[in-house]
C-alpha cells in the first residue's frame, strides 16, 4: 500500500503550462479554510481509482487539504476563467467564482490524469460580489447525484468528498458551508473558448485546443484534421450524453454554455431534477421562468450552446467544416435516444417502426401523468400473463391499445421473457435521486447526521439492483415532494 499522501500525488501541468504565456487563462488563488472541518462523507471506491486507499483519504492531511487549509508551497491552486451565454443572453467574463483546483491526479491503472478542485473554498478573482462558498445542502446534492449519474452509465464529473464544518453562509438563510471536492477529466467548458473568441485573441482558442487535443487525444496531434475531431468529439459525446439525460428522465435546470463540458460530461448539478409523473414540460429550476431549460428542451437547446461553441472554432476551421459537424448532432442524438428507448422496452434493436410504439406510450404516460422510473421498472416484467402495470393509467384503454401493439412487437424476437427482463433490468434504473431523497439527506445532515448521505451513496451507486435498505426509495415519491423548490441560489 503507497504511503502517498493526496497532496504529494496531484501534479500541475495546467499550471506549468499556462503560467509563463501572455494570455490569461487563470489565476492563482488560496483556498479558505472551512472553520473546524469535519467530514460528511468520503467516496473510497472512486478514491482506490487513484490508488488512493481508505486509511489515506481518511487521513487528517487530507481532511485539511480537502476542507481548504492553505495546501503546502508544492502546490499550486488556480482558478479558471471563462466567459458563456446565461440563459440564451451573453453574460461576459465569469469564471470560477467558487472552484479552486488543486491539481491533476493521475488514474491508477492508465495514468490518466483528472482534474481535482474544491468547490466552495473561498473567494478567487472571478467570484464578482459572491462569498465563493457552498451551502451543505446544494453541496450533497451534487455530491450524490454525480455519483448516481456514473451509476447510471452517464459520463459526469465525480465527487471524492464531502467536508463541512462550523463556517455559515447567509443566502436566503443563515446555512452551513461545505466544501466538495470534484474530480473531472476536464474542468474546460464551453465557455472557455467563448471567452477568447469574442475577446478576439483567436491565438488564444488555438492554445486552449492544443492543449486539450495534447491532453485527451494525444493520437490527434499530427492530424491536419486536428480541430474538426475535437469539435466533431464534443458534438458526438454531447448528443449521447443528452440522449442518456432524456432516457432516465433527467432535468440539468441551467444548460447555459458555462457549465456545458467540451468533452461531453454532466456539468455543474444545481437545480437538477429527475421526473416523477412523465411530464415532457417539467422545469426544473425555479428560477427559469420563461421555461427555456425544460426537460423537452434539453436536446435543442444543447445544439444551440453547440452552434455557440462551433463558432469560436472560425479561427481553426472553414465554415463548411464547422456546418458539417454540427449537422451531425441530431443524426447522433437520434441514434442513441431510439437505442436507449428501444431497450428500455425490451427490444433488442430499434426499428423504424419501433418509432410509432416508443412515442406512443411517452404520449399516454404525459396525459396520465405516470411515474417514469417506476413505469419502465415494472414494465421489466410485462408478459400475456402479467399486465397490472396498466393499473398505473387513468386511460386503461389506451393503455391496453398499446399493449397489443408491443406484444405483437415483443414476439418478433426470439428473446424468452425472462432473458428480456434481465437484460431490461439492467436499463431500467430501480433508483434515481428524486429530489425528496436529497432533502431527506440534507435535513438529517443539517442535523450532524451523515447516515442518509451514505446510504443513499451506497444505493445510487449501483441503481439497478434492489439495495436492502432502499426498499422505502423504489415507491412513489411522498405528496409533500411536489414541494419542493429548488433555484441556482447555493
Amino acid at each position: 500500500m503507497s504511503n502517498k499522501t493526496i497532496e504529494k500525488r496531484l501534479q500541475h501541468h495546467f499550471f506549468d503550462q499556462f503560467s509563463d504565456l501572455n494570455v490569461t487563462f487563470f489565476s492563482s488563488v488560496t483556498p479558505e479554510p472551512l472553520n473546524e472541518p469535519t467530514w460528511v462523507s468520503c467516496n473510497f471506491d472512486l478514491a482506490q481509482t487513484f490508488g488512493i486507499s481508505p486509511s489515506e483519504l481518511k487521513d487528517q492531511r487530507s481532511l485539511k487539504l480537502l476542507s481548504g487549509t492553505k495546501p503546502a508551497s508544492q502546490t499550486k491552486p488556480l482558478s479558471m476563467v471563462y466567459s458563456g451565454h446565461q440563459f440564451g443572453i451573453w453574460a461576459g467574463q465569469l469564471g470560477d467564482g467558487r472552484a479552486i483546483t488543486l491539481g491533476e491526479v493521475a488514474l491508477a491503472d492508465s495514468g490518466e490524469l483528472w482534474d481535482f478542485q474544491l468547490k466552495g473554498a473561498g473567494v478567487t478573482a472571478y467570484s464578482r460580489s459572491g462569498d465563493g462558498r457552498a451551502v451543505l445542502r446544494s453541496s450533497i446534492r451534487e455530491y450524490l447525484c454525480s455519483e448516481a449519474m456514473h451509476g447510471l452509465g452517464i459520463a459526469t464529473t465525480r465527487a471524492l468528498s464531502l467536508t463541512t464544518g462550523k463556517t455559515t453562509v447567509i443566502r436566503e438563510s443563515i446555512e452551513p458551508a461545505a466544501i466538495l471536492c470534484r474530480v473531472a477529466r476536464s474542468h474546460i467548458r464551453f465557455g472557455h473558448f467563448e471567452h477568447f473568441h469574442y475577446g478576439n485573441q483567436p491565438e488564444a482558442v488555438k492554445i486552449l485546443a492544443d492543449y486539450l487535443i495534447a491532453r485527451h487525444f494525444p493520437e490527434w496531434q499530427d492530424n491536419p484534421q486536428r480541430y474538426y475531431l475535437l469539435l466533431q468529439n464534443c458534438i458526438h459525446k454531447t448528443a449521447k450524453t443528452i440522449a442518456q439525460w432524456q432516457s432516465v428522465g433527467f432535468c440539468h435546470g441551467v444548460m447555459n454554455t458555462d457549465n456545458m463540458s467540451i468533452l461531453g460530461d454532466t456539468l455543474d448539478y444545481g437545480p437538477f431534477g429527475f421526473l416523477d409523473a412523465y411530464n415532457p414540460e417539467f422545469i426544473c429550476n425555479h428560477s427559469d421562468h420563461q421555461g427555456r431549460y425544460s426537460f423537452r428542451n434539453q436536446p435543442s437547446i444543447a445544439l444551440w450552446n453547440l452552434n455557440a461553441l462551433a463558432t469560436c472554432f472560425s479561427s481553426l476551421l472553414d465554415t463548411s467544416e464547422i456546418m458539417d459537424c454540427l449537422k451531425q448532432y441530431e443524426t447522433e442524438f437520434l441514434m442513441h435516444f431510439r437505442q436507449i428507448m428501444a431497450a428500455k422496452i425490451g427490444l433488442q434493436e430499434y426499428l423504424p417502426s419501433d418509432e410509432a410504439l416508443i412515442n406512443n406510450l411517452l404520449d399516454i404516460m404525459a396525459k396520465d401523468q405516470v411515474d417514469y422510473s417506476i413505469f419502465f421498472r415494472k414494465l421489466c416484467d410485462f408478459s400475456t400473463s402479467n399486465q397490472c402495470i396498466g393499473d398505473d393509467f387513468l386511460d386503461r384503454e389506451q393503455f391496453d391499445i398499446w399493449s397489443k401493439e408491443y406484444l405483437k412487437r415483443l414476439a418478433s424476437q426470439q428473446l424468452s421473457n425472462q432473458k428480456r427482463k434481465q437484460a431490461m433490468q439492467k436499463i431500467n434504473p430501480l433508483y434515481v435521486l428524486r429530489n425528496y431523497m436529497a432533502q431527506n439527506a440534507i435535513e438529517a445532515a443539517e442535523t450532524g447526521d451523515y447516515s442518509e448521505v451514505e446510504l443513499l451513496l451506497d444505493i445510487l451507486k449501483n441503481p439497478f439492483i434492489s439495495h436492502p435498505k432502499g426498499t422505502k426509495y423504489e415507491g412513489l415519491p411522498p405528496d409533500w415532494a411536489s414541494k419542493i423548490s429548488v433555484s441556482c441560489s447555493s
